[in-house]
């Protein structure tokens, strides 16, 4: 059975990848997933200019149906992980996410990146919810515009993007109006779904320091709104731009349900946080169980097919 998919011209050999922050952040965490054989790939720890210790403690809660969290982009800098991606003898691909805290900042990492020996795939991260005082530039929709097309000046290697959940028709029309016209790799699409909240009533407090308690939400939670960016984006996006699935897989059954959107790979958050690496196997395991019992031999076979329910 072929789980293989690509992005662009990179080939990764499954279709599963860790979202970045998860079990992506030091050494022995990326090198933990560079030798893990039940992921195709990897993606870094959104990286800033410098290290980031991120945001206060508690900053992470496990919910009964997900998470919730404002970690604050910690990571180790951007030169941690650009010298990771172009020293590490690569098993499998790497997508180098990197995460500004300005415009500035994200215009000069894409600099150094291109002016480097590296020549994978790069992810702008446009939609950090967590980040004290900054803003999702991707729900500025003008302001994006005006970025990429600074930045395509300039950069000339595979570059993909991170996008926040988006919730209105109109939205989805707009950023893929906007995305449209730039050689884009991939999108991924989504990130948590910003500033929710949880609150303990033993306690009656909030579950998390920073922010006054509110954080991004992921895990099964979030599965509904992330196969409907899936399915919105792939059906508004030209063909060329490819894209990842990511949010609420916990089963094979959910990581069907993105391919059948039309997600060309999907990557795995909370689960992986809560269950460890061994939920690639087991999530692998359980898709290929759907795909036999269906008929179908690759992803090909079902990717972008979902059906709807005709008059």
């Amino acid at each position: 059975m072929d789980l293989s998919s690509k992005i662009q011209n990179v080939k990764f050999e499954n279709l599963f990848l860790n979202a970045s922050g998860i079990h992506c952040q030091t050494k022995e965490e990326l090198d933990d997933l560079m030798n893990n054989s039940y992921s195709g790939g990897m993606v870094t720890k959104s990286a800033t200019s410098n290290h980031r210790f991120g945001n206060p403690l508690p900053r992470y809660h496990s919910l009964p149906s997900g998470s919730i969290n404002s970690m604050g982009l910690p990571n180790e800098g951007f030169d941690f992980y650009l010298d990771y991606v172009t020293r590490t003898e690569q098993k499998k691909p790497i997508i180098l996410s990197v995460a500004g805290m300005s415009k500035e900042e994200d215009l000069e990492l894409l600099h150094q990146i291109q002016d480097s020996d590296y020549q994978g795939l790069t992810e702008l991260n446009l939609s950090c919810p967590n980040v004290i005082g900054k803003p999702q530039m991707a729900y500025d929709f003008q302001g994006s515009d005006i970025m990429l097309n600074e930045i395509f000046k300039f950069f000339k290697k595979p570059l993909g993007i991170k996008l926040p959940p988006y919730f209105d028709l109109v939205h989805f029309d707009k950023i893929a109006s906007i995305l449209n016209q730039y050689p884009l790799s991939h999108v991924n699409t989504i990130n948590s779904i910003g500033n929710g909240m949880w609150v303990d009533i033993e306690s009656e407090k909030v579950v998390l320091k920073p922010k006054g308690g509110f954080g991004g939400i992921g895990g099964a939670m979030a599965l509904p709104t992330a196969l409907a960016n899936v399915r919105a984006l792939r059906q508004r996006l030209n063909s060329s731009i490819d894209i990842i699935g990511t949010g609420g897989v916990t089963t094979g059954r959910d990581a069907f349900a993105h391919i059948l959107c039309g997600a060309n790979m999907v990557s795995i958050g909370t689960q992986v946080y809560e269950e460890g690496l061994g939920a690639f196997e087991r999530i692998t395991s359980e898709l290929k169980e759907i795909m036999n019992s269906k008929g179908y031999h690759s992803l090909d076979d079902f990717r972008g097919k979902l059906k709807t329910i005709e008059d």
